[in-house]
């Protein structure tokens, strides 16, 4: 790996290209180094992952606005929706996609200086994979490169700190994906990658509050500026330079400023690109911070339980500060504590995670987010005795770069009217690698059969299971085989909401 130095640089020092972040990002790009084998099955593990969550979501309000956005552009070759049949323009597929993909927050996450969710990129690569007639091999070429860049960037720069989304590292990941997959040359995905990011950078207010559909909306947005942002590089137009290290640049003005150092590390030429292997993926539809806490509520519920939660008097969550800030009480949103608020919102509150968890000792993408569910009256009693308390010791391991320390975790205590403690704590969730019971192929594959069984006739699973676990060798054609088509009769009585087009 090499590591670049990365600082604001006055416009009167005029950095040259081939020391700007972005150009060695492309330059990571375009490297024509060879994909792992090991690099190759995640990446099939995460199409299937991705799949999973895309089917579950096929009905689901934002989904359908965004499906009919792009089945309101069909185009040839065009590129593939999940659901519907038909070839669509990329950029639209590509939302419409992402914004299945994410919209229950039930896909891979990489957690570090920042948070990210990296199989976004999987999305808009694929688009226009497909709508190039790129083969399978050059289509994970593409998604390693997307997953590579996008954890480099969140393993050293922090967006939250400065209020930034986190899709900010996604447009640009997305950018430098796609030039690998299209073989581009560096100057090309460069240029790319600076409209990429000049486009992606919004404020996180997206993920505080009440939490609206926009939360799946941001990712696919990302992706979808990402393909247009390739397709205006490859017609020849240029991007703000240096986009980062620029005096008015994004650093300068929306992160640590004019001052700002940020040692951001890369495959050496001929290195090859294994950041996937660094992220992991969830078992439970919930934010990732909850993934851990959820298994250990259903342990507590089975060894623990409480025979009435009147006698509970409180449960304090000790855990990291990212943990307690953005999921927990130190949010300092009432709506985390709001039964009738969004679904969005209550899939970053940890404790109304945890109380339904606790209570139900299962967790499922559907029945735990119910109305029903959230304003059950013993629910929101136990919610409401539910804070979380930043542990320094927590923060710490949150940030170490030692895998085998890295924990997402913490302890819970539990205080009954007699005065008794339950206490217990847990690292990391139990799918995680170094969990419980890491995810493996057969993980995916039964969470792709589970979420898409409501969806998809059982000939259609097995199809896409089988085109899926052959991506390295599937030919143009065959690519357009990786989605899905959803039983006769499923989209029956569901009406796409009316818009410009």
């Amino acid at each position: 790996m090499k590591t670049l130095d990365v600082r604001v640089h006055p416009s009167s020092e005029n950095l040259p290209a081939s020391e700007q972040l972005a150009y060695t990002i492309a330059q990571v790009a375009a490297d024509p180094v060879a994909v792992t084998d090991e690099v190759v099955e995640m990446v099939i593990n995460r199409v299937i992952d991705n799949a999973s969550v895309a089917t579950a979501s096929l009905a689901r309000g934002p989904i359908i606005a965004a499906r009919a956005q792009a089945q309101a552009h069909p185009y040839a070759p065009g590129s593939t929706v999940f659901g519907v049949d038909g070839r669509y323009s990329p950029e639209w597929a590509a939302w419409a996609n992402g914004v299945a993909v994410r919209e229950l927050d039930y896909h891979d996450t990489f957690l570090a200086a920042e948070y990210s969710h990296p199989g976004d990129n999987i999305p808009p690569i694929l688009a226009v994979a497909q709508h190039t007639q790129k083969s399978g091999h050059d289509l994970v070429r593409g998604i390693a490169t997307g997953y590579e860049i996008q954890i480099d960037l969140v393993k050293a720069i922090s967006l939250h700190a400065h209020k930034i989304d986190h899709v900010a590292h996604l447009g640009p990941s997305a950018a430098a994906g796609i030039g690998t997959l299209l073989g581009l040359d560096v100057e090309t995905i460069f240029q790319s990658i600076g409209q990429a990011l000049h486009t992606t950078t919004a404020t996180r207010q997206s993920r505080k509050g009440e939490i609206s559909t926009w939360k799946a909306y941001a990712p696919a947005f990302a992706g979808k500026m990402a393909v247009e942002a390739v397709d205006r590089a490859m017609r020849g137009q240029t991007s703000p330079t240096p986009i980062y290290e620029g005096e008015d640049g994004v650093i300068a003005w929306m992160l640590d400023g004019p001052t700002a150092q940020y040692d951001v590390t890369l495959p050496a030429p001929g290195e090859a690109k294994r950041a996937i292997l660094d992220s992991y993926t969830k078992e439970h539809s919930a934010e990732y911070q909850a993934q851990a806490w959820i298994d250990l509520a259903r342990k507590l519920h089975n060894q623990h339980a409480v025979a009435n939660d009147d006698d509970i008097v409180s449960i304090v969550i000790h855990t990291s500060h990212h943990t307690h800030y953005v999921i927990g009480s130190g949010a300092n949103d009432p709506q985390k504590y709001d039964p009738l608020a969004s679904r969005e919102t209550l899939d970053h509150s940890v404790p109304f995670i945890f109380a339904v968890a606790y209570q139900d000792g299962e967790w499922n993408h559907e029945r735990s987010y119910s109305r029903e569910r959230a304003t059950r009256p013993d629910t929101v009693a136990l919610w409401n005795k539910i804070t979380t308390q930043e542990d320094a010791e927590w923060t710490r391991r949150y940030h170490s770069n030692d895998p085998a320390e890295k924990a997402f975790g913490g302890r819970v205590e539990i205080t009954l009217k007699d005065g008794t403690r339950i206490v217990d704590e847990i690292a990391v969730a139990d799918a995680h690698p170094l969990g419980a019971r890491p995810f493996e192929r057969a993980d995916y594959i039964k969470k792709f059969r589970t979420l898409a069984a409501h969806a998809l006739d059982e000939a259609e699973i097995e199809r896409f299971l089988d085109v899926a676990q052959r991506l390295p060798s599937l030919s143009a054609a065959e690519l357009g085989g990786l989605t899905v088509t959803a039983r006769p009769g499923f989209f029956d009585g569901i009406t796409a909401p009316k818009g410009l087009f």
